[in-house]
């Protein structure tokens, strides 16, 4: 019996190891978090290739998603996100704020999709999807 319950216990433990990693990156405080949050999810895709990442941002956290939009670096935020959506970085922006704001769907990147809320958005990816949280 106690062979069979450790037999579980390992093959438990594989799929664990096995699992896909997750996380979803909560940019609310605008372009400078989101150039530290384009960096870590860079090195995060270099370290770790078949992570799951989903960025959501809602507030200032919105800014970087919008057309034209340029990082601390003097560098458009455009090719980056194109670049990391390649890679299977997801991009969402919180619609509420785009009310709120008066942004309209056409002033955001291409890769920005729009979810009702990007709080609840966040909440959803942790509760529902086992997302591990990072606030760059």
């Amino acid at each position: 019996m106690k062979r069979w319950w450790l037999a579980i216990f390992l093959c438990w433990m594989s799929f664990q190891a096995m699992a896909e990693v997750r996380v979803v990156y909560h940019l609310s405080e605008g372009i400078a978090q989101a150039s530290r949050a384009m960096n870590n999810i860079r090195n995060h895709l270099e370290a770790d290739p078949d992570v799951r990442i989903v960025v959501v941002s809602h507030g200032q956290g919105l800014d970087f998603l919008l057309d034209g939009a340029v990082g601390s670096n003097g560098q458009p935020f455009a090719g980056t996100i194109a670049d990391l959506a390649n890679k299977g970085v997801r991009f969402a922006a919180c619609n509420n704020t785009m009310q709120n704001r008066k942004i309209t769907r056409d002033r955001l990147v291409m890769e920005a999709v729009v979810v009702p809320s990007g709080v609840a958005e966040v909440a959803r990816l942790q509760a529902r999807e086992q997302f591990v949280y990072l606030r760059p």
